[in-house]
């Protein structure tokens, strides 16, 4: 068996950037248990960069990972307005309190102007002009290609069934064959806690929840440069795509076990009924509809550093739904960590998010 300085358990977006990052500084194994790469969140993410997505003590990771994502072409305009009814005024107030000294450039707007049809109780707006769409193919893709390119090995089908410490590293037992490792990075995303229980680590309670998200094409469809529109309260998303059609949320949170995740039905006419109490457009067909699972820790913050239990025990997870728009300071950030050099990314405390912030009697 070849051993490895470090094993990236799962190959999805968190796994594959950060396997690009020190592949050529460390031997490098990336475990995953699918077919293919990213099947799971990544592969059904229907991701959007916006600074403010999962609050101020995000956004350090997300505004750090603009070069890259601009460097990389992959960012297109999109803008974003979040509106709220009347009742929802001390929200809106507390939403633009919340990201006044970050520098996120957010504006008190009419909504209406920005949303035709829009139903007249919807009286706030606050429109976000840096939200961007983001090319999550073109970024996974990139990603597994600079970590080959960087000398990281690649295990596909290789699910990992044990975890043990041997002397100063593991013996990883997968169903594509057993592998040595000085350190396991767990990088698996909605079975963070089972990588760990494998290990024989102190899971931290990281909960997967299910997020459906449907297509559906309107009449009137989406209007030309249409931005993403949000609910203030969290009831809801959408935002136009190719092709006239509009993706749409019911912004659920439904906590699950980690599984191959599907749409429930009354999640898809939940989405439909919220939309059509927003604007008088008509839902002409429900076109496509999935699910994917978002994985949060207790405090909803990601978990990166190594176990203060167990030291050869890494964690990278709990990057909730926005884990695309800050993987690429992200990986710099556990990049830095796991080596033990480097310069952390601009503007980010990792203490943040260690995984020692966590008292550890979850059983």
């Amino acid at each position: 068996m070849s051993r490895y300085d470090y094993a990236i358990v799962g190959a999805g977006i968190v796994g594959a950037t950060l396997a690009a990052a020190i592949g050529d500084r460390a031997s490098v194994l990336l475990l995953e248990a699918e077919d293919q790469p990213g099947y799971h969140s990544t592969g059904r993410s229907a991701a959007f960069w916006s600074e403010t997505y999962g609050g101020p003590a995000i956004q350090p990771l997300t505004a750090a990972s603009t070069a890259a994502f601009q460097a990389g072409g992959f960012l297109e305009p999109l803008g974003s307005l979040h509106i709220g009814r009347a009742e929802d005024e001390g929200a809106i107030d507390a939403f633009l309190a919340a990201f006044a000294d970050t520098g996120v450039v957010l504006e008190r707007v009419d909504p209406a102007r920005f949303v035709p049809g829009l139903r007249a109780d919807w009286v706030h707006g606050v429109y976000e002009p840096s939200c961007a769409y983001i090319d999550v193919g073109g970024l996974h893709a990139a990603a597994l290609k600079a970590a080959k390119q960087a000398g990281a090995v690649l295990a596909t089908r290789a699910g990992l069934t044990r975890a043990e410490r041997r002397g100063d590293g593991w013996l990883l037992t997968t169903t594509a064959g057993d592998f040595t490792a000085g350190v396991l990075v767990d990088a698996a995303g909605a079975w963070a806690d089972q990588v760990a229980a494998l290990a024989e680590v102190t899971p931290l309670g990281i909960q997967p929840y299910r997020r459906t998200v449907v297509q559906l094409r309107t009449e009137p469809p989406p209007p030309e440069g249409m931005a993403h529109i949000a609910d203030i309260a969290g009831r809801f998303y959408f935002k136009p795509e190719a092709g006239g059609r509009l993706w749409l949320s019911p912004h659920d949170e439904t906590p699950v076990d980690p599984h191959d995740t599907a749409p429930e039905e009354l999640d898809v006419a939940v989405a439909i009924d919220r939309f059509e109490h927003v604007v008088d457009w008509r839902v002409a067909a429900v076109e496509r509809r999935w699910a994917g699972l978002r994985s949060f820790a207790p405090d909803r913050l990601p978990v990166y550093g190594y176990d203060p239990d167990v030291p050869s025990f890494f964690w990278a997870a709990g990057q909730g739904g926005f884990g695309i728009q800050t993987a690429p300071a992200a990986a710099a950030l556990a990049a830095t960590l796991l080596l033990g050099n480097g310069a952390l990314p601009a503007g980010v405390d990792a203490s943040r998010y260690a995984p020692g912030r966590f008292q550890r009697n979850i059983g």
